[in-house]
């Protein structure tokens, strides 16, 4: 047998450019001819292949940048992030801080692949850029239903591991954990020392409390239940709660980091408004539609068992995250926005009427003032206001004397999205259930920076949005207590939430389903619990540690910039760094960071009232995520630098 490889009469080599002699303009790439390789040996006899109409001409167009992936087993490559260093090798114009590692093969062949999970399938293998991910004995007591916590031991993960006495040689250490050098930030090395020496001692911060901690992620009280509704997989894997983490690898997992806007690397400082989604949700979406699709509930077929079984996991993956008791505590809804609006016009109407009152606080963002206005405005409510200190904490001491025997329910948010001041909801709670008043809890923009338990602060309602959490946008979540799901009137009416039906009488389903109305966002639900489970493997806890020190390291580097004046100096924050700079407007500023490839919100951000109280319209706000990094803070210094310098000398 005879195989004849055509090369259209093209001579010399790749490298012949070198040598001054310039290939063709079709000449194919090293990839291109690596597949051609493959294809020409795999037809010779010792290999079984055959020849007959093997056309192995080279091609005239663009073929796709690597060779044929090999044949594995699906399942085998699910989890992984897209190989982005092979993407860089491709194409020059990638951020020069992506490595430029090799190509292998491998590596092609599990970038490409989807993610696994969710429905009839096994959860994804432990990421590859995970050191030690998992310990010998899991750090995550599973739960059986029937099987009790052990009292003598913290129910968290990211508490147990610290609460010994002995430190392991392993532990981060935050006062010697060195942070990375500023390259561009003039002020780099003071703002360093002023680091260490302000930053706490984490291993005694970390030590079992009756009190604060002063640490907005270490006050957590102790659960006293356990989940009745979830079993965790065997495979449920955390990371060390003492490892620090390992920022490259993660920004891997988000391939809209690689963006470039105005020709600079993208620097995402918008995480307040939503939050950037990894590989691993949107290859779970991808795979929801390409095997999963269907409406749930009631159908005999695959297809609808699949959606059904993905659907319900993603549930059952909120319930844990946020500590919930039970599944059937959770509703979908699109965001908290629609959550809020939910519960006014089903309990709060059913519970508050003419007369009776609502206290918000005066951190609250639209979509926690405008439902409770409106109800108000319908019933003969009244409408109620914690004050702020000058720092943009609520005054404490206040909300006693706001509550009397009219008032019905505290709507609070545990993380102001304008300054990031972190609310002290556990004692708010603690306040209005000593007068019999119901609490809900505005989480959405807590949820992403540190450790939710509804069950061990007592909330009456918690309500989050996917997309401020690395989920898709559109779908979010209510937690309710089971008593109070029981006796709330139902929202909307039609399909998907009623046992029976005639034209004199109908029956509705129990919670959940009886909230969920019509087809719900089945797919993004998906996606949502995919962002919760990354969150999980990442630990929320090595989450909150690493963004404490980040913020600390952008506030003191912000205060070397002249003219520009911070609002919000709360000592408890997470994320936010709202400010304006004198001599410019906010659009102004924003649009100067753009140029930079910088994104950051400047506006009023849904929270005129506590921007008012400040005496301000707008502020720029960067606010941030685990996936920032100092570097990054250093550029946007060095921008607001310039522009100081600018103003002056006008």
């Amino acid at each position: 047998m005879t195989t004849q490889l055509t090369t259209n009469n093209i001579t010399g080599s790749p490298n012949s450019e070198v040598a001054g002699i310039s290939p063709p303009a079709n000449f194919p790439d090293e990839a291109t001819l690596s597949r051609l390789a493959s294809e020409f040996f795999a037809a010779l006899p010792s290999s079984g292949g055959h020849a007959s109409g093997l056309n192995l001409d080279l091609p005239n167009v663009g073929t796709p940048p690597h060779a044929p992936q090999p044949v594995e087993p699906v399942a085998a490559l699910s989890g992984r992030a897209p190989n982005i260093a092979y993407q860089k090798s491709l194409n020059p114009e990638y951020p020069e801080h992506i490595p430029n590692y090799p190509d292998y093969p491998e590596r092609r062949a599990i970038a490409s692949s989807p993610v696994i999970g969710g429905a009839n399938l096994p959860r994804p293998p432990i990421e590859p850029h995970f050191p030690q991910a998992i310990h010998q004995q899991p750090n995550v007591p599973l739960v059986s239903p029937n099987v009790p916590l052990n009292r003598e031991q913290s129910p968290f993960y990211f508490l147990d591991d610290l609460a010994s006495p002995t430190k392991s040689s392993s532990d981060f250490d935050v006062t010697n954990h060195s942070t990375p050098q500023s390259s561009q930030l003039p002020q780099g090395e003071k703002l360093n020392a002023l680091l260490r020496e302000d930053r706490p001692n984490i291993t005694t911060a970390h030590q079992p409390h009756t009190t604060s901690s002063g640490f907005y992620f270490l006050d957590i009280p102790k659960v006293e239940q356990s989940y009745q509704n979830y079993v965790p997989s065997q495979s449920t894997f955390v990371t060390n709660s003492a490892q620090p983490l390992d920022i490259h690898a993660i920004r891997r997992d988000f391939p809209i980091l690689q963006e470039r806007i105005n020709g600079r690397p993208l620097v995402w400082f918008d995480n307040a408004a939503t939050t950037q989604k990894p590989q691993s949700v949107i290859d779970r979406i991808a795979y929801f539609y390409q095997h999963e699709n269907s409406n749930i509930h009631r159908a005999a077929h695959e297809l609808a068992a699949r959606a059904t079984d993905a659907y319900e996991h993603a549930r059952n993956v909120v319930a844990r995250f946020i500590g919930a008791k039970s599944s059937k505590e959770i509703i979908f809804v699109r965001g908290t926005t629609e959550g809020i609006n939910l519960i006014a016009k089903t309990w709060g109407e059913q519970n508050i009427g003419e007369g009776d009152e609502i206290i918000v606080s005066h951190l609250e963002h639209h979509a926690n003032i405008v439902p409770w206005y409106q109800l108000s405005k319908k019933t003969g409510a009244k409408l109620r206001v914690i004050p702020v200190d000058d720092t943009g904490q609520i005054l404490l001491e206040e909300l006693p004397k706001l509550i009397n025997e009219r008032t019905k329910l505290v709507s609070i948010t545990q993380v102001s999205n304008a300054l990031g001041t972190v609310t002290p909801v556990a004692e708010v709670i603690k306040i209005a259930h000593s007068k019999g008043v119901r609490v809900l809890v505005d989480g959405a923009q807590s949820v992403s920076h540190m450790p939710t338990d509804v069950q061990a602060i007592d909330a009456d309602f918690f309500v989050f949005s996917g997309h401020k959490v690395f989920g898709p946008t559109g779908i979010g979540a209510i937690y309710a207590k089971p008593e109070i799901l029981e006796t709330m009137p139902v929202w909307e009416g039609g399909g998907n939430m009623i046992q029976d039906v005639t034209f004199e009488q109908v029956i509705y389903q129990p919670a959940p389903n009886k909230f969920e109305a019509g087809t719900g966002n089945i797919a993004d639900a998906v996606g949502l619990g995919a962002a919760l489970e990354y969150v999980e493997r990442i630990g929320i806890h090595n989450i909150a540690r690493y963004e404490h020190d980040l913020l600390e390291y952008g506030q003191h580097a912000l205060s070397s910039v002249t003219g520009l004046r911070p609002i919000g100096t709360a000592k408890n924050k997470a994320s936010v760094m709202s400010f304006i700079l004198d001599g410019y407007s906010t659009e102004q500023v924003g649009k100067a960071l753009n140029q930079h490839g910088i994104a950051v919100r400047s506006g009023h951000h849904c929270a005129q009232p506590i921007l008012r109280r400040f005496g301000v319209e707008q502020t720029v706000r960067p606010s941030l995520a685990f996936y920032n990094t100092h570097e990054e803070i250093d550029l946007m210094i060095s921008v607001l630098n310039q522009l100081a310098r600018n103003k002056r000398s006008i």
